[in-house]
């Protein structure tokens, strides 16, 4: 069985959530299924399409959210490349570098760090860019979530949730 992209009653995308969870939230009348894949769910009682977008029968505001600070996001956000020289990076041959070093008072802000290549990071050590005579390829900044939720589920998304996801 496959996830279900949820929708705010705007049909702007929340999250993704379970089957198991949309179908229950259809069963209490919490949302309505606006694309379905093609098979059904099926119960004694029941046979529903399997639920691929479901959007809140009611609004529900929503704080900016911003996503964690992780080692899997900040892959993300910086698109698995090292912020120095742009090579393409797999998750074990990246590190994660401080702009400003943590002895200089760097602190672990999204602001603060990037994606580096090992050889990129060792090459600037203990410096900034600028000491090192190194250039980063674009200012590291905070992402939103949405962004990041389309690199994280790029590949990997259903034909019918393109539509709500990729505007």
């Amino acid at each position: 069985m496959r996830a279900a992209l949820l929708l705010n009653a705007s049909y702007e995308p929340l999250r993704v959530v379970s089957w198991k969870k949309a179908v229950t939230l259809v069963i209490m009348g919490k949302v309505e299924i606006i694309g379905a894949y093609d098979y059904f769910i099926r119960s004694v009682s029941l046979k529903i399409p399997a639920p691929a977008v479901v959007r809140l029968c009611r609004y529900v505001h929503v704080r900016p959210q911003s996503p964690p600070l992780t080692r899997k996001n900040l892959l993300l956000r910086d698109n698995y490349s090292c912020q120095y020289c742009n090579k393409t990076l797999l998750s074990s041959e990246a590190t994660i570098d401080h702009v400003i070093p943590r002895s200089l008072g760097g602190k672990y802000i999204w602001e603060n760090v990037v994606v580096s290549c090992k050889k990129c990071n060792k090459k600037k050590g203990n410096k900034t860019p600028e000491q090192a005579g190194m250039k980063l390829i674009s200012q590291p900044k905070q992402p939103h979530w949405l962004p990041l939720m389309r690199m994280q589920v790029k590949g990997k998304v259903p034909p019918i949730w393109q539509q709500y996801l990729f505007c």
